[in-house]
């Protein structure tokens, strides 16, 4: 007879752990207990079902209990929800919740992985009306579904700009309802820095999202909702996404140890503090690979890594658990963001000394078909020069680079390692120096400091300041669109113009992207000039970075006329 396994939540951690149970001891007895209708679905895909993406609720139920019996002899048991354990008798108390029986099994080993539940602040007046819905599982989007459906809802608020509000709101603008997102932050995707922002921002209004930042839900009514600012919105629904916490009920009823963060302490086997209990998935606390500091990661992939490895330890195989960076992507509209590793905000809120670059080239040779500018942000210690982070945004798959620096970041590699980094090059791919190569390229001549460069969210002070700005297009591209105040030098002339350049006072270039400043800037060094610098993403960068709020504001714009990727 094999070991007796019980595990509590099923989807990526619990099934993850049932199915690799079951590919190291073929003698195992295996149930799994969820006390929720699906023991195995698509989290990532529920938000589809909105649009029509995904036809069927049903295609998002991966595997059913009658599948995994078929297939992996494993007991699965939907709609039981396990509401005790001994840790001495090592025995679990379940309840079936269509009969409300309760029943007893023992076990051997215990895997506790009942995930995360929704973020309903009681804060909020009417959070629990009829017309609040959250998304977590196949029923609620069905319920949710079913609401617009059944009542003709067209008007929707989404609350919270992270994963879920967003594709939410993606899914219900491409359904043809008219949809607010309200973010209580400075910007949406916590995972991006504001400068990186601001350019899924433009996309949000681009594409009808009435997107409202720094700003709250405080009071819910069946006809509107109004906002700590005093603005109200009329709205027939609400979607609340503001954010998940670890389902930890059982685990405190039982003695299981909490963390600093609230979710499960764990050890490196993803053992708790009780014998025989492991714990894996959205429910514990993780360790972040790079600041070392305990933190929660609501993903699938390290929860179903973190379930082979739990798994592995019972069967005396040998585990590693080196920290977690958290790299994700969405898809938001026409564009791709991708990021991994630290921002710029959690370096400061970590003491972290650093700097960054940011580089615009193309995604593919020029002359290519669908070419497009792809943002990638780079996060590096400084003076160290280790790799920190990573942030990309475009209309092409940028998940291959920010692939690329998280394996560089796990393999503790620096800035000068990406620029001679050797990737696959063909036209219609990329161009011969990947976004990566760019990346490290610049890095490293700011890690040297061989030229000075300031951020695009500088230049609107500098402009109100009247700051001497030179902007290094040719005369038709500054004729369609510049900085107020700018001076048009292109690079194709400024050599017959030097006298132009003040040696007295800053000078800051820009040009598209930063390609043709940068050689201005190295050039003007080279000739005596000591108070040069390069604006980071230049007029492509300061038009993303200042569009949305000009827009919402109301403010007075610093440049006469925007300029984006596809004008």
């Amino acid at each position: 007879m094999g070991k007796k396994i019980v595990i509590v939540g099923g989807v990526a951690g619990g099934a993850s752990v049932a199915a690799r149970v079951r590919r190291l001891d073929e003698t195992a007895e295996i149930t799994m207990f969820e006390k929720g209708p699906n023991v195995s679905f698509s989290n990532c895909a529920l938000p589809y079902y909105l649009s029509g993406t995904v036809k069927n609720a049903a295609d998002i139920v991966l595997m059913t209990p009658e599948k995994f019996q078929q297939r992996y002899n494993i007991n699965a048991r939907t709609e039981t929800e396990v509401i005790d354990v001994d840790p001495e008798m090592q025995i679990v108390t379940y309840i079936n919740q269509r009969t409300g029986k309760q029943a007893q099994q023992s076990y051997d080993e215990l895997f506790l992985a009942p995930g995360a539940t929704p973020i309903l602040p009681q804060t909020i007046k009417g959070i629990t009306n009829a017309n609040v819905f959250t998304v977590r599982n196949v029923p609620d989007i069905e319920k949710l579904q079913n609401y617009l459906v059944d009542n003709s809802i067209q008007k929707v608020t989404v609350i919270g700009g992270g994963f879920i509000g967003l594709e939410i709101a993606e899914n219900l603008i491409k359904a043809g309802r008219k949809v607010a997102l309200i973010e209580a932050t400075s910007h949406v995707m916590q995972p991006l820095d504001e400068d990186m922002a601001q350019i899924l921002h433009k996309e949000l209004v681009d594409n009808g999202v009435n997107l409202i930042v720094s700003d709250a839900v405080t009071e819910i009514s069946k006809d509107e909702v109004t906002l700590k600012s005093g603005k109200k919105l009329a709205t027939e629904a609400v979607v609340a996404a503001i954010g998940v916490q670890p389902e930890v009920t059982l685990a405190k009823k039982i003695g299981v140890h909490l963390g600093e963060t609230g979710a499960i302490a764990v050890n490196h086997h993803y053992q708790t503090n009780l014998p025989h209990v492991y714990a894996v998935g959205d429910a514990i606390e993780v360790t972040n690979m790079l600041t070392r500091k305990k933190q929660r990661l609501d993903l699938a992939f390290p929860a179903q890594m973190e379930a082979r490895h739990a798994a592995d330890h019972i069967y005396g195989r040998t585990t590693q658990q080196r920290g977690v960076l958290g790299s994700q992507v969405i898809r938001l509209f026409n564009l791709n963001a991708a990021s991994t590793g630290l921002t710029e905000k959690q370096c400061d809120e970590q003491g972290i000394e650093y700097s960054a670059v940011t580089v615009i080239p193309k995604d593919k040779v020029a002359l290519m078909p669908n070419v497009h500018s792809l943002f990638l942000k780079l996060v590096f210690g400084y003076p160290t020069g280790e790799i920190l982070g990573a942030q990309a945004i475009g209309m092409s798959e940028v998940d291959k680079q920010i692939n690329v620096i998280a394996t560089a970041i796990t393999l503790h590699a620096h800035v000068e390692d990406l620029q001679d980094l050797e990737l696959c090059y063909q036209p219609l791919f990329s161009t011969t120096k990947n976004a990566v190569n760019f990346a490290g390229l610049v890095a490293t001549n700011i890690l040297n400091g061989e030229y000075k460069q300031v951020p695009v969210s500088a230049v609107r002070q500098l402009v109100k300041d009247k700051a001497f700005i030179i902007d290094a297009r040719e005369r038709d591209e500054y004729a369609q669109g510049h900085v107020k105040g700018a001076v048009n030098i292109p690079l194709s002339e400024f050599r017959d113009r030097l006298s132009e350049v003040p040696k007295d006072q800053p000078v800051y270039v820009h040009c598209l992207t930063s390609l043709r400043s940068y050689n201005m800037v190295r050039a003007l060094v080279n000739l005596g000039y000591t108070n040069v610098h390069n604006i980071v993403g230049s007029f492509l960068g300061i038009s993303e970075y200042n569009y949305y709020h000009d827009l919402v504001d109301d403010r007075e714009s610093i440049v006469d006329h925007y300029k984006f990727d596809l004008d």
